[in-house]
């Protein structure tokens, strides 16, 4: 079986040259028909601008956070120290009442203590302290009727007796009244001051919302308005680089069909196939001029040949 060598080193060397050309012919498109470098070129000026501002930006907004995130703390620490004021407000209140019921509503001074006294028993007099003890009955036998001489002094001293009982008792519940009314109202007052304080709070971190919400509005509009001139200037890119991709294919071998492309480095004579558009007029004439040559001369070989 014959083993031919199709490309030769040579054809090699002239391939690889060719594929230089291209890739350098490439290279060299890229730099000229690119827009941006060749109108108006990389404006560092700019750039640096623009970084500089994105970074004044960042700076703004870790600003903001921080003095949100202030405010919030400083709001924690004031709610915090109401709600300990007033857990102390109740505990006070707590440990007034607590005192006063048990400095004056002692169980010994209630009017059924006598009936629920573990030392009633205990307490109770003897059956006859002396000759004059009210306490004697007829059924006691120790007192008879017409013995008694001191009833009406007796029964006047028990009356004066209840009388400052009552008196005393009315004052002290009039006292613990006055007391029980303050002890409300100031904790009244300490309730109202706190919810005043609440609401100024409230509002305190309302403005500082709002404030917020103001400076995020604002950045969103300043950043909505940057790409909106980022996509005017890419669509406007785009629509010069379209141009600029359909002049080189208005330019271009391929469609305006060079003929010298096809040349071949081999020689003036050869040509490269995938390349090759046709002949030129030119050489359509000389090929006919040719033929028409060669025509001649064999018309005058046959009149020679047969004179």
């Amino acid at each position: 079986m014959l083993n031919f060598d199709l490309m030769t080193e040579r054809d090699r060397r002239e391939a690889a040259a060719v594929e230089r050309r291209r890739l350098f012919e490439e290279e060299r498109k890229k730099r000229i028909f690119n827009p941006r470098n060749r109108l108006i070129g990389i404006n560092r000026e700019v750039l640096q601008q623009q970084i500089a501002e994105k970074q004044q930006r960042e700076a703004e907004e870790k600003n903001l956070t921080r003095r949100f995130q202030e405010q919030l703390r400083k709001a924690d620490e004031i709610a915090l120290e109401l709600d300990r004021k007033e857990k102390q407000d109740r505990i006070k209140v707590q440990e007034e009442i607590n005192n006063y019921r048990k400095n004056y509503q002692k169980p010994e001074d209630r009017r059924e203590f006598d009936l629920n006294d573990p030392n009633y028993i205990k307490k109770q007099l003897p059956a006859r302290l002396h000759d004059d003890d009210p306490r004697l009955g007829p059924s006691s036998a120790q007192k008879f009727e017409g013995e008694d001489y001191q009833s009406e002094q007796r029964a006047k001293v028990q009356r004066e007796e209840i009388r400052a009982w009552l008196d005393q008792q009315i004052s002290e519940r009039n006292a613990a009244d006055r007391e029980r009314r303050s002890a409300e109202e100031a904790y009244k007052a300490a309730v109202i001051a706190r919810d005043l304080r609440a609401s100024e709070l409230d509002k305190l971190e309302k403005d500082c919302r709002k404030k917020l919400q103001m400076s995020c509005l604002r950045f969103n509009q300043a950043l909505a308005e940057e790409k909106k001139c980022e996509k005017m200037k890419t669509n406007k890119e785009k629509s010069q680089d379209d141009m600029a991709e359909i002049y080189n294919w208005l330019t271009s071998d391929l469609l305006t069909e060079n003929p010298e492309i096809a040349q071949s480095n081999l020689g003036p004579g050869r040509r490269i196939p995938a390349l090759s558009k046709g002949m030129t007029p030119e050489q359509k004439v000389k090929i006919k001029e040719e033929q028409l040559t060669q025509i001649l001369e064999a018309k005058k070989k046959e009149s020679w040949r047969l004179g």
